[in-house]
């Protein structure tokens, strides 16, 4: 059994913490619901300092990470549930919050209830914290009475597209480290250990392999220019980004991405997720459709699929369903458009879209697999060739040299 560190709030609203031995945090939290609180955090002992997330809201240039956005608003949801007012749940959030500037923000936001600002107005006036998405739905949950079950809805959504981005993010890390130390070992090769053999060629006085000749150039260049190599590299950097931040550039590019043999279904899955995802959470919490397509349209991080919502939209006002405008988007799986269409069919929109998320969600993670399946020896296989090409280039270059001497 292990040992649990949390806290929890009393009926009165008073919050407590202490320690509780338990087979899981879920038994610890079940414990605290029999006991009449209301839990907030439980974290095993030895963790809690090291993995404790920290807030760090946008705020004078700082931005709260999905996870934080989450934990946040399933405390305040539970608070809630629990009964407590809102001005009481906020002033809870206040005494636990780590941070003193997340405890500003908080107050502000409080301040705002109190001068009788709904709790959306109040979030709202707190520029670039909180999503459209996220303000979106909570006026949809604040016009029909349900508050603390939207900001449940939204934990739940805001913790499945991190779990997404966390996927793809950490399936890039070991393919990045690969390739940072085959570069690595490259650059070594001809900056440090090539030079090593050029006094005996130049001994020689022949003429070396050209292989040989490439590779002594490409050292030589490295060692003398590298520096402007580098600067030519950053440069090129920061020239692609503002090409990226032109809208023309960036959807011909965009465009290009979707066509790429592997990445490009990959890509697609990820963009079909979020937007299943996002989409099927507005209308279960009584966003119109027209609202949220419009919402929706502005994550999209491919901008050849969010001008085609475009499409969508002026479809729908002409009092087309769904599934028919969808099907006209490009690279738009024909499994989801068919999803989606049974949904139309039955009155359950909302639900077959979170199922169409759910399936795509396990489609990327079934993509990226493959991906690194082939990636992977492709890098391995890829610096192999490298590093054997300039080893064999200076041994012929040797063997040539001792074949002239004897």
């Amino acid at each position: 059994m292990a040992v649990y560190h949390y806290k929890a709030a009393s009926p009165e609203g008073e919050v407590t913490e202490g320690e509780m031995e338990a087979q899981s945090r879920d038994a610890v939290i079940e414990r605290l619901q029999d006991l009449g609180y209301v839990p907030i955090r439980a974290e095993e002992r030895g963790e809690a300092k090291a993995d404790r997330p920290r807030f760090s809201f946008k705020l004078r240039g700082r931005r709260i990470s999905q996870a934080q956005l989450a934990i946040l608003t399933q405390e305040l949801a539970m608070l809630m549930r629990a009964r407590l007012s809102l001005d009481r749940a906020l002033e809870v959030l206040i005494e636990i919050a780590a941070d003193e500037r997340i405890q500003q923000l908080l107050i502000r936001v409080r301040d705002g209830v109190h001068g009788g600002a709904t709790l959306s107005a109040a979030m709202e006036a707190q520029t670039g914290v909180f999503s459209r998405l996220y303000l979106s739905m909570l006026k949809a949950g604040e016009a029909g009475g349900a508050v603390e079950t939207v900001l449940m809805r939204l934990s739940e959504y805001l913790e499945r597209a991190r779990d997404l981005r966390e996927t793809v993010t950490s399936a890039l890390v070991y393919p990045a480290i690969l390739l940072g130390v085959a570069l690595l070992s490259v650059i070594v090769l001809l900056v440090y250990v090539v030079p090593q053999f050029q006094q005996l060629f130049d001994d020689a006085g022949q003429a070396l392999p050209f292989a040989t000749q490439v590779v002594i150039f490409v050292g030589d260049g490295l060692r003398s220019y590298g520096w402007l190599c580098a600067l030519g590299v950053a440069g090129l950097v920061f020239y692609l980004r503002g090409q990226l931040a032109v809208p023309a550039t960036r959807y011909r590019w965009d465009a290009r991405f979707l066509r790429l043999p592997l990445a490009g279904d990959l890509i697609t899955k990820i963009e079909v997720a979020r937007f299943s995802r996002m989409l099927g959470t507005l209308l279960s919490n009584g966003v119109p459709l027209l609202t949220g397509l419009s919402i929706v349209k502005e994550t999209l991080d491919n901008r050849v699929l969010a001008e085609a919502m475009d499409g969508v939209v002026e479809r729908l006002k002409q009092g087309h369903g769904l599934a028919e405008p969808l099907a006209e988007v490009p690279f738009f799986p024909r499994l989801a458009v068919h999803m989606v269409r049974v949904g139309e069919e039955t009155g359950q929109l909302e639900e077959m879209l979170l199922q169409v998320s759910e399936v795509y969600d396990r489609e990327v993670r079934s993509a990226i697999k493959r991906v690194m399946a082939l990636l992977e020896p492709a890098l391995i296989l890829g610096l192999g060739l490298v590093i054997a090409a300039i080893i064999m280039s200076i041994l012929v270059a040797i063997l040539s040299v001792n074949e002239l001497a004897f």
